[in-house]
């Protein structure tokens, strides 16, 4: 299934689901039957996995292309840069108030 396959599905899996909801407590209320509301919902949840979850051809409108691996090889990754790797440094200031609290007395010594 595609990326658009993917948001089609999980599109129409919600609102199956909210319609069939509706129509379960529509008809619950109704027919003043907990029953029936649970039925008519069940069967929207089955009907909803049936439609939603396989891999229908709709669902494949638009293939990733893939590289092919003899083309992948002439191209080569590139390599990460090392200014994104470097730790970060923490400023003087920032030093300096981490001292002071480090340095303060634990509430427990002033009770």
């Amino acid at each position: 299934m595609d990326w658009q396959g993917q948001k089609l599905s999980e599109t129409l899996m919600q609102v199956m689901l909210v319609a069939f909801a509706v129509i379960a407590f529509g008809s619950g209320y109704a027919l003043g039957s907990f029953q029936t509301m649970m039925l008519v919902f069940a069967g929207g949840v089955i009907l909803t996995t049936l439609v939603t979850v396989p891999n229908w051809p709709w669902f494949n409108r638009h293939p990733l292309k893939w590289l092919d691996p003899s083309e992948a090889d002439r191209h080569p990754r590139p390599k990460p840069s090392t200014a994104s790797v470097a730790k970060k440094k923490t400023s003087k200031s920032h030093q300096n108030e981490m001292n002071q609290l480090n340095s303060l007395q634990p509430v427990a010594d002033l009770i």
